[in-house]
């Protein structure tokens, strides 16, 4: 999952990273859903490497021209804990994406945030929202939100440090929850975070 969250941060601002030591043949799925995004992974031994995406990310769409889906399964299916970095990359993606969270109830209520911030997400019901990407035409603007659980909290610290402006999330202990001493970690390779 932190995995994950390290492929959309790159993508969502733009930047070359290398993740270390991902251990590729425990990743399922992760890295091919990003592909489908459009986000270029190299993997490097037991690294990924991901090119800063300077000219943005196009969506694989399928054969038949439909919208691209992404949904969540049980293990090796795409875990339901990235759906939500998923969502926030698809705002800024060439191409339109379904995301569908088929395993858990309310996990999409955060996308309200998202929509304040710029993000244009039609939620069609609890399970289902559509994500019409801005292909970085319009960058998210920066905003005060609160962290709702982990997977939102990263999500929207995600879209913060990708955003014009600077934001505040509140309620961090959740993010804390599943990311260890993440403001140093992102601190150290370039973003301008503080904990107040």
């Amino acid at each position: 999952i932190e995995i994950g969250s390290w492929i959309g941060l790159a993508a969502m601002t733009r930047s070359e990273i290398t993740i270390k030591d991902v251990s590729w043949e425990n990743l399922g799925l992760i890295p091919n859903v990003f592909r489908k995004l459009g986000i270029t992974l190299e993997k490097r031994g037991d690294d990924i490497y991901i090119p800063a995406h300077t000219d943005g990310y196009q969506v694989k769409t399928d054969i038949d021209g439909s919208i691209l889906t992404i949904s969540d399964a049980p293990w090796p299916g795409f875990t339901p804990d990235l759906l939500s970095i998923v969502l926030v990359v698809a705002t800024q993606c060439k191409g339109d994406v379904l995301i569908h969270q088929k395993m858990f109830e309310s996990r999409l209520f955060f996308v309200d945030k998202l929509i304040d911030m710029g993000a244009k997400i039609i939620l069609c019901d609890p399970h289902r929202a559509v994500v019409i990407g801005h292909d970085f035409k319009s960058r998210l603007k920066a905003t005060t939100m609160s962290s709702p659980d982990i997977r939102a909290g990263i999500s929207l610290l995600i879209a913060a440090l990708s955003a014009n402006g600077t934001s505040t999330i509140q309620n961090i202990e959740q993010i804390d929850r599943g990311y260890e001493r993440i403001d140093e970690r992102l601190r150290a390779i370039g973003a301008k975070i503080v904990r107040a």
